[in-house]
This record gives C-alpha cells, structure tokens and sequence, in this order.
C-alpha cells in the first residue's frame, strides 16, 4: 500500500490540476499539461505534448521497458465540464481541501484519477521500477465534447505514442454492497452510442387558427411517447452473465433479472437494467421559431445506446415498428461511437482480481458494461487494447459520487485519492513485471 508521503503529494497535486480552469469548451488543456510535465520531469519521467492546435495539448510521458514484456496505459483525460459557481458552496476551481476531501470541479471526473496517475508514475521512477515493456501515462484533452483534439486525433495521428497492450481508464470501481458481499465494479465494455433524428411532417399556419393547419410539434408528441415507453427485448451478454454467476450463483433468465436483482438491492437493478438491452431517451426537440406560426417541421433527437454488437441498421426496424405509421416522419440513424469490449481472462483481469482481494478479503470484481462512452473505445478500435475502466473508490459511496459528477461540489475524500495511487501501482507492477 502507499506510504503516507503520496496522499499528500498526490493531494497537492490534485489541488494544483483543479486550479487550472480547462473548462471545455475551449478546454485551454495545454495548461494542466504544462503543470504535469513539469512535475514527472523533475521525478525522472520522461514526457513529450501533442497538440493538434497549440492550446489543447495531450500530455504522454512513459518509463521505458526493457522490450520484453507487455505495455501499460494510464489514461485519463484534463478537460472538464461546465462549473456555476453560484451553485457551489466553494469556488469550483479552489481545488481547496475541507475536512480530508478535495473540492472542485473535475475532482471525480477526472482529475483525480490524472492526479493519482502521475503520483503512480513518479513514485515508480522513484522507486527505480523496471518494467518488461513500457509503462505510460497519458493526460489527453477534449474527452467531454469530443471535437477531435485527443485521443481519437492521438491514436489516428501519433499511433506509436499511445499504442498499447493494456490499459486502465476511467468507468468503475465503484464499491457495492449486495447480499451482505462486497463487490468492485471494473467497466470491460461499452455500449454504442447511435443518436436518431426523427423528422416529422405537417403543414404551417397561424396559430391564431389552428383548425387549418397540421402542427407536427404536436405530432411529434405521440411519437416521443411511443419511443419514451418502448422497452426492448432483454438479453444477457457476457460482462452481465459473469456478474450474475458472481453476486447470484446463477443466471436467471433475461426476462427474470431484474426481479432477481431487486430482490438484492434497489443499485443492483440500477446498475444492470441498461446493460441488458438497446435504451431510447427522447431529450431535445425544436419546431417553430415564432410562437404565432404552427411549425411544418418538428425535429426529435433520440439519445440511443445500443449493446456491444448491436448496430443502428439491425435496430432501425425496431424503432420503425414502435413509431408506427400514423405519422408521417424520417428517421436519421447519426454517427454511432463506442460499442466496444475486452476479453476478462487477462493479466489486467488478473491485476483487478488480486488488488481487491489484498484491499479487502472476500470481496470480488465484477464486470460491467459501461452505458456511457469513454476513451478506451479509441484504444480497443485503434490497437486492440485490453482496456478496463477501473480506479477504487471505499470513502465515497457510488450514490454520493453520481450526484456530484458534472454537478455542484464536486469532491474526492483523500483516501480514495491514495487508494487509486495503490492500484495504479500495483498494476504496473502485476502487468509490467
């Protein structure tokens, strides 16, 4: 476990990261690389910046293997959400401490996790650690909007900094407790992310005389209803059916799950009942720009996630079936990312494993399907990575941490700060040996 010196170094250094405003947009990352460069440098880390434009740098810095063993990526990204300081009951970008918990925005998500990455690397090239193939650690920006200025550029455009066989990233370690066990939560996979456009028709008017005109926002309203209520058919892919057999003993059918689940815990159904089928979430609409003009048009956006293996062309018939035809209307699959996964027999697999049984005896790693999108999908397209979403977390509890995410307070406790420099090395050093 870590010696005491790296809570407070990681603590500062986290705190330093927070009071650089890499709110994206514009992001301004270059910044937080600058800060982190000079840090590894001065413990002995070799470092380089990528920059696609001057002001959005990726940092990537490595100690170098002696060739004769797998690569490891620490990857995190610097780039934060939006923060209102109205909404705080501390200045976002303080990075002030307050009662062992560091505040401010991207302490969760996820400058916590580059913190605890650079401490992980530094105290390794303190240590004189000398792995089998390369281990790096990359600090990319722009993984909030996705506009082209990280990893995606990194991977297309600067393939042999990044390569790697392994990699650890953010999406788990959540801690649950479910029928009086305990189990970490590791992201293996991810769903696809497939938004829809649904174009539908009437004829404009005055709104003063509605009886002569087709208004399609009020069209659209049956349709958003339709594809809001629809639950598609659940099946169980591999990540589910593994932590079934782990927290259940067995695998229910598909049908069956959330039921058994519930009669665990209320997080264990929240946790699987996305990842046992396509989700449909109607979220943004626009038609007339006049209230006084009855719209011909009105426009629907589909927040849509498909599993792993699922494409829009098998799914479109589906959601064609649930509109219906009473409404005249065109459906527009838009560009689909994510949808990727890595196998779970693995050394990494491995590492997760023996961590968690060192940190806490009788508790288990389990797998998820992430239902979000993150930046490991790049790695497994691009190199065939084996990449895990996984960084601990004991202090803070998953409900906590889900309401603080990309909202007000934001914060890290300390000790889950220090339990992820722990993991990070012990990656390394089970991986990289």
């Amino acid at each position: 476990m870590a010696v005491a010196s790296l809570a407070a170094e990681v603590t500062d250094l986290l705190s330093r990261l927070i009071r650089v405003d890499t709110t994206n947009p514009p992001g301004n990352e270059t910044a937080a690389a600058e800060l982190l460069r000079e840090y590894l440098e001065s413990n002995g880390v070799e470092c380089e910046l990528y920059a696609r434009v001057p002001e959005r740098a990726s940092l990537v810095a490595r100690i170098r293997g002696r060739g004769d063993g797998p690569t490891l990526l620490l990857l995190s990204h610097t780039d934060v959400v939006l923060a209102d300081a109205a909404e705080w009951s501390v200045p976002p970008f303080s990075g002030a401490v307050v009662e062992g918990e560091v505040w401010g925005r991207g302490a969760l998500d996820m400058k916590g996790e580059v913190a605890a990455s650079a401490v992980a690397i530094a105290s390794l090239a303190r240590d004189g650690f000398e792995p089998s193939g390369d281990l790096i650690f990359a600090a990319t920006a722009d993984e909030e909007v996705g506009d082209g200025f990280g990893l995606s550029w990194l991977c297309s455009e600067h393939p042999e900094a990044i390569r790697c066989d392994f990699a650890v990233n953010e999406g788990g370690g959540d801690r649950l407790e479910l029928g009086g066990r305990s189990y970490y939560v590791c992201s293996t996979a991810e769903k696809t992310t497939a938004p829809i456009r649904i174009h539908v028709h009437g004829r404009s008017g005055h709104a003063s005389m509605p009886g002569i005109a087709d208004n399609a926002l009020v069209k659209a309203a049956r349709l958003i209803e339709r594809i809001a209520a629809y639950r598609a058919e659940p099946e169980i892919q591999q990540e589910v059916e593994v932590f079934l057999r782990t927290v259940l003993g067995e695998v229910p059918p598909a049908a069956a799950v959330v039921e058994r689940a519930r009669a665990v815990d209320e997080v264990a159904v929240a946790l699987l009942e996305p990842l046992l089928s396509a989700t449909f979430a109607p979220t943004l609409i626009s038609a007339s720009r006049k209230r006084n003009v009855i719209p011909a048009l009105c426009t629907v956006e589909v927040d849509c996630r498909l599993l792993p293996g699922q494409t829009p062309a098998q799914i479109e018939p589906v959601v064609r079936a649930v509109l219906g035809d009473d409404v005249a209307y065109d459906l527009e699959f838009l560009a689909a990312e994510g949808g990727t996964r890595s196998p779970l027999d693995t050394p990494l697999w491995a590492a997760v494993e023996s961590f968690v049984a060192e940190l806490e005896p009788g508790a288990a790693p389990v797998p998820v399907i992430c239902a979000g999108f993150t930046d490991s999908h790049w790695l497994r397209e691009a190199f065939g990575t084996v990449a895990y979403g996984f960084f601990p977390y004991r202090a803070m509890t998953p409900a906590l941490a889900a309401t603080l995410i990309h909202s007000a307070d934001e914060r890290v406790p300390v000790s889950d700060l220090e339990l992820g420099v722990d993991w990070l090395r012990h990656a390394a050093r089970t991986v990289c040996a």
